[in-house]
């Protein structure tokens, strides 16, 4: 079974996994390797677990990319996309088939199985020693514990966007931004992710940014839980010195990554994927994400302030601390 075939959904039902044929083309084309961005491919090849894992040949080293969403983890994890050095899978969705399946109630010790089976079937790599760099949705963060484990060689980078930025982003979406924030932390509180000294019912009751702020919160808990239990396999980064030094950052993860890059490489790559948007493929405006961040913060300031000194005072309650521990970059 030839790289290509990338693994995307697994039906616990038979234990099968569904193949897609996603050449490396087709997989820089999209942000996400999910049903929406892959839905014009052709009919998936259904192999029974076992058998594709007799098939595929051996793994590469495996590290990860975890985030709270809306900081510029997709972009980042697009620059892990060099050929004989590493390549790079943004929001696999057999890894969100894992979450579902335990949300489903399934028995941990299966999922935790057919976990490290879909890992291994997804670090096939393009090239013989290239790296995987997997950026899995912040849906799987649940599970981002079990996958360091599963795999206690990887190393991972956790990326944030401060409180207030991602504020910002949740407003400048609209409606569809504030549905979102509230599916995740309903699941997160499926997960037990979410532990501030509220009552269940209080969270009815909360405004739609308070309900992305307590998302963002528990997040950043389990964010300084992970860089504190493994300070020597993960480092902690948000993205507004991501966006600044992007650079400095990039060789940095690359190092932690043991992935072995030039300075030209590496500055060729700053050059072709920081200057574009990670989703529409197109160059960025200069000064376009500030200016965005601005008009955000302008039309919702008042909200914005409110739910950031709120959230900061749930913090403080809660004994989380707003700076993450084990920066990447000093």
């Amino acid at each position: 079974m030839t790289p290509e075939w990338l693994a995307h959904r697994y039906d616990e039902g038979n234990d099968a996994v569904h193949f897609v044929s996603a050449p490396r083309a087709l997989r820089r084309s999209v942000p996400f390797l999910t049903d929406e961005y892959l839905e014009a491919t052709d009919a998936p090849t259904i192999w029974k677990r076992g058998d594709a894992l007799a098939a595929a040949r051996g793994a590469s080293q495996t590290h990860f990319i975890f985030h709270s969403a809306y900081c510029c983890s997709t972009l980042l994890a697009q620059a892990f996309d060099i050929p004989g050095a590493a390549h790079s899978l943004s929001e696999p969705q057999i890894l969100n088939d894992m979450v579902g399946w335990r949300h489903r109630g399934g028995n941990p010790a299966e999922i935790g199985m057919v976990t490290d089976s879909a890992l291994q079937l997804l670090a096939r790599p393009f090239v013989e020693g290239e790296a995987t760099v997997i950026k899995p949705s912040n849906v799987v963060n649940g599970l981002a514990t079990a996958l360091l484990s599963i795999r206690p060689e990887a190393k991972a980078v956790l990326l944030h966007a401060p409180l207030r930025l991602f504020l910002g982003s949740i407003a400048r979406k609209g409606m569809w931004g504030r549905l979102w924030v509230r599916e995740l932390l309903s699941r997160q509180l499926a997960e037990g992710m979410v532990d501030l000294g509220f009552e269940p019912r209080d969270y009815l009751l909360h405004t739609d940014l308070q309900a992305a702020a307590v998302g963002w919160l528990a997040q950043h808990r389990l964010f300084s839980d992970m860089a504190r239990k493994w300070p020597d396999r993960i480092r902690t980064l948000d993205s507004e010195t991501l966006v600044a030094r992007p650079g400095e950052a990039f060789a940095a993860l690359a190092s932690l990554f043991g992935i072995a890059l030039t300075e030209a490489q590496i500055a060729s790559t700053v050059a072709d994927v920081f200057a574009r948007d990670s989703k529409s493929g197109k160059a960025f405006a200069s000064g376009q994400r500030a200016a965005d961040q601005t008009a955000a913060e302008a039309l919702h300031a008042d909200e914005i302030e409110k739910v950031s000194s709120w959230a900061e005072a749930v913090a403080a309650s809660a004994g989380i601390d707003m700076a993450l521990p084990a920066p990447l970059l000093g």
